[in-house]
């Protein structure tokens, strides 16, 4: 049986393969994730989830198989990163309220010999017209700095919205465990 390694150290992400039940390691990629030149929120998060897996890949010597995952968030065209700070969280949540805001959640599954295959999910949230005071009171009760878009959706970040659009409810939340399955089967791992 071949050995998986998660390419993240993102503990949302390894929350939601635990859920799979399969045994993993753990990895951190060293990718530089600076958007280039004119590409796309899209072809950011593809980018960036294929270099993950494959930069891991590429230090392995046995049969192992790593899974790179990135999400970018996407309003009016423009990529949305962590926030990293209050201010930072309170001024993306007040761009994105009465907005739809695109999620584009990518994966890749590498594997050392240079074989891969990858997903994309797109996920679009609806955010309700928020006032400030509303804002203010969910980035202090959840803290959202290292998230994408600056909420959390498995937590109080679902009051924010009036409706989400999607195919994989964990997408929202960073890898997209349907696809996820999808890539796992294709590499010959046993899902129930």
């Amino acid at each position: 049986m071949s050995r998986l390694i998660l390419a993240s150290t993102s503990v949302y992400r390894r929350e939601l393969l635990g859920r799979l039940r399969l045994p993993f390691d753990v990895a951190r990629p060293d990718v530089d994730e600076t958007p280039q030149a004119n590409e796309s929120p899209r072809d950011l998060a593809i980018r960036l989830a294929r270099d993950k897996a494959c930069a891991v890949a590429s230090l392995q010597s046995d049969d192992a198989w790593v899974l790179g995952s990135d999400q970018v968030a996407e309003l009016d065209r423009q990529p949305l990163g962590k926030p990293g700070g209050r201010d930072s969280a309170i001024a993306q949540l007040q761009a994105m309220r009465g907005h739809r805001v695109r999620f584009h959640t990518a994966l890749c599954l590498a594997h050392p010999d240079g074989r891969n295959f990858g997903e994309i999910d797109l996920t679009q949230v609806h955010f309700r017209t928020l006032d400030d005071a509303e804002i203010g009171r969910y980035v202090d009760a959840e803290q959202p700095f290292d998230c994408a878009g600056s909420f959390k959706c498995e937590g109080l970040g679902i009051t924010l919205f009036e409706r989400i659009d999607n195919q994989d409810p964990t997408a929202l939340v960073g890898l997209p465990l349907i696809a996820a399955c999808r890539l796992l089967r294709q590499a010959g791992f046993a899902l129930p």
